[in-house]
């Protein structure tokens, strides 16, 4: 019964929210990765059944898979002078509970100030905090269900701003088969203090997810759709249907070689698209990491492009207490 309802009120709050959004949203940093794996797999990834924390992050209900007393430390060289920090820890509370805390911090450094003549006047600092709690609840052998209560501060030189959003996960895993699909809204909530006058809604994504393990090879596959929430983004609103629903898509393939070790790639067609130069995306929507669990720690790192002018690599690093 528990299971019923509670899959019941995620969809059905899922398809108001997609009836719901348009425009233009705030605190874009949300939709940074933490999570260096599904960085590698084409930056969105929320069904890989594993033992990583900051996979949580991605999808809370993916918590229920995560050992206790584990603590995590992330770092993101996301452009030249942006830093990305991150922690998280996990505790177990009880035989089908888990919960979380986690943390992120974006440093953009000392920023130029100029006036509407472009004349510089001086600088300013910029920085985006997010700070979480996650919550875990295993409603059968095969169904998990997570929540995410995200506070969120942004400080733009002398304007800022605070939100709380909500992240809400649920998971199918069949071990037997090893075949995972997860359905997850991120950043449903609002600003309780905007930047000005004007309230700013939170980037809302709605994700819907994939995973499969060959039976008779070290591979496994994901697929991922992302963002159903804008259906013509930028990049695709002049495009036929087919090309659409391309650029929501995220492949990856992950080599599996043995349990503790792991090499990723993955392919992103939106990033791919709206970062073409001249007919070129130079490679902009490929990704690529690996990982490996030594004893009670684990290290996993991914390169990525999220901007133009640079790329970006990440790094995680658990440590089970």
């Amino acid at each position: 019964m528990l299971k019923k309802s509670f899959i019941t009120a995620l969809l059905l709050l899922i398809f108001s929210v997609l009836r719901a959004q348009d425009g233009t949203s705030a605190f874009q940093f949300l939709k940074l990765p933490f999570s260096a794996h599904a960085s590698a797999l084409g930056g969105e990834n929320i069904s890989i059944i594993e033992d990583d924390l900051t996979m949580a992050v991605q999808n809370p209900a993916l918590l229920s898979c995560v050992a206790d007393k584990t603590l995590n430390l992330n770092y993101m060289l996301y452009m030249d002078g942006v830093n990305v920090g991150g922690a998280a820890f996990a505790r177990t509370a009880g035989e089908r509970s888990t919960w979380a805390v986690t943390a992120q911090y974006v440093d953009y450094g000392e920023l130029k100030e100029t006036t509407e003549e472009n004349i510089e006047i001086g600088t300013f600092s910029a920085k985006d905090i997010s700070i979480s709690g996650i919550y875990t609840y295993d409603l059968s052998d095969y169904w998990s269900g997570g929540v995410r209560t995200n506070f969120i501060y942004s400080h733009y030189d002398k304007y800022s701003s605070f939100a709380i959003g909500i992240d809400l996960g649920l998971n199918y895993y069949h071990q037997e088969s090893d075949f995972s699909a997860s359905l997850v809204a991120r950043n449903l909530g609002g600003q309780l203090k905007a930047f000005e006058e004007r309230h700013e809604k939170l980037p809302v994504d709605v994700q819907l997810g994939f995973s499969k393990r060959l039976a008779h090879a070290p591979f496994r596959l994901s697929f991922t759709l992302h963002d159903l929430t804008h259906w013509s983004t930028s990049a695709t609103a002049a495009n036929n249907f087919g090309k659409k629903l391309l650029n929501h898509i995220a492949l990856g393939i992950d080599f599996l070689p043995t349990s503790n070790f792991y090499l990723a790639a993955g392919y992103s067609f939106r990033r791919g698209e709206e970062m073409k130069i001249n007919g070129s995306s130079h490679w902009a929507g490929f990704t690529c990491g690996t990982g490996i669990q030594l004893k009670r720690l684990k290290l996993g790192m991914a390169y990525a492009k999220y901007h133009v002018s640079s790329s970006s690599l990440i790094f995680n690093l658990s440590y089970t207490l």
